[in-house]
Formats: C-alpha cells, structure tokens, sequence
C-alpha cells in the first residue's frame, strides 16, 4: 500500500472510531511502529487529525477542546471538590512519603492537610508553596512550567519523579471512561502523571474525581483502574463499581 493511500486509510478509522493507537493500525497494516507515528504526524501537521501520546483522536472529538484555566475550573463542583479534597487529607499518616499531582481538586487538599511528619512531593508550584507555609516538608519537582494549570512538566520533571517511591499519591483527572480509564487533555501532563502513579504504592494511588468526569474522555490516557481507588462525591453507577474501587465521601 502506498504512503497516501494509508494515510487516507488511518483518517477514515480515526474520523470513525473517534481515537485510534499506534498499536491498533500497526496491526491493521502490518507496518512498524516508526512507519505509523510517521504518518500520524504528518497528518497532525496537515491539520487532519491530532497526534496524542501513543495514537491519535479525531478533530471533531469533545477530547481534543482546549483544557480549562486552572481560575475557570476552581468554579466548577466546588463543594463536591472541597468534600473530597478533605477526605483525601485525612488518608496522610505519619511518616508517609507523598505524591500530590497538580489540579484544582488536589489545590483544596492543601487547606486540609495536618500531618506535619509526611513527605510531600509535587509538581505544582503553588501546592508547594502553601504547604511550605503551613510547616511541612516539601520537595518541588523540577522542569518546565506549565502556564495555564501551574503544572511543572517535561522531562526534567520525568526523570525527577523517577527517583521516588511513593506511600501515597493523590491525583486529578479530567476523565473516567471504562474504556480509555483515566485521562487528561495534555500529553506532557498525562507522562508526569503515569511515571508518578507507576511509583506509587497499589492501592494508594487515589485518584479525586468530582460526578462530571465519570463518562467524560480527554485526549491522553495516563493510568487504567488497577491499582487505583477513586475518591467521588456521587455513586457512577454498578458498570463502574465493576471496573475499579471507588470511595464515595
């Protein structure tokens, strides 16, 4: 098959299914990997498609709509945010090393949290910063500031997390899906998020999700259920109590 005939090929199954990975079409072509990020970036420069971490999702597709101000989203579910936010608080015990990832839901933790014989680490300056002011012991990962969610990102910020093992960690999402598991609309967000989670405890990675994310997909996936409890503020429904722990509080 020739180069523009599969590139064709791939746009029709991408416009079809909404999302499609680099393994997927790999298999549907019997090309290698090199070959199909080849052509899923030359059709996200064509302006035909857009390239994600391991794949690429369709144009039209709501996971692609730009990400939301760290100041708009605060306003979004607050009360539910500040009822899981305490709740994940009060999971900090002493002597416990933990990971807090950047977001507005983990931003409502800092209020809460008392432990001062913890470890917190994070990749959120702001976090960091009021942490420090309520006395506790802080490590700021390094790297690349993001502007609009405050996030410190990139690969300085990877290889920073990769020394750590984590008792527990606290995460945001911007989507549940049963299919694509927990996602976020950035690529280097989504990377930071993985490497933090993968060194983190099984069972104490907490994931804090106010209702609207249960159903909602964003453009990279950065972890699947196992491993995860879900900390909520309305039952999603039996489908979802099937595939994953969920706390709600």
């Amino acid at each position: 098959m020739l180069t523009e005939e599969r590139k064709s090929e791939i746009l029709n199954l991408v416009n079809e299914k909404k999302s499609v990975t680099v393994r997927e079409l790999v298999e549907i072509f019997g090309v290698s990997e090199a070959t199909v990020r080849r052509d899923i970036t030359a059709l996200g420069k064509e302006g035909r498609l857009v390239k994600v971490f391991g794949g690429a999702v369709a144009l039209e597709d709501p996971a692609t709509q730009t990400e939301l101000s760290v100041i708009m989203r605060e306003s979004i579910n607050r009360d539910a945010k500040l009822a899981i936010a305490k709740y994940a608080a009060s999971l900090i015990m002493p002597g416990d090393y933990v990971y807090i990832d950047s977001g507005t839901t983990t931003e409502y933790m800092i209020g809460f949290i008392s432990e001062k014989r913890a470890t917190y680490v994070t990749n959120a300056f702001a976090h960091a910063r009021d942490l420090v002011r309520k006395g506790m012991k802080v490590l700021l990962i390094g790297g690349e500031l993001k502007e609009n969610t405050e996030a410190i990102v990139g690969a300085d910020a990877i290889l920073h997390i990769q020394k750590y093992h984590f008792s527990k960690g606290f995460f945001g999402t911007n989507g549940i899906d049963l299919k694509q598991g927990f996602t976020t609309p950035d690529v280097r967000e989504a990377l930071i998020k993985r490497v933090a989670i993968q060194n983190t405890k099984a069972g104490e990675r907490y994931i804090l999700a106010d209702h609207d994310k249960f159903g909602e997909t964003s453009a990279v996936t950065f972890s699947e259920f196992t491993g995860t409890v879900t900390l909520t503020d309305k039952y999603p429904g039996e489908t979802y109590r099937k595939k994953m722990e969920i706390k709600v509080v």
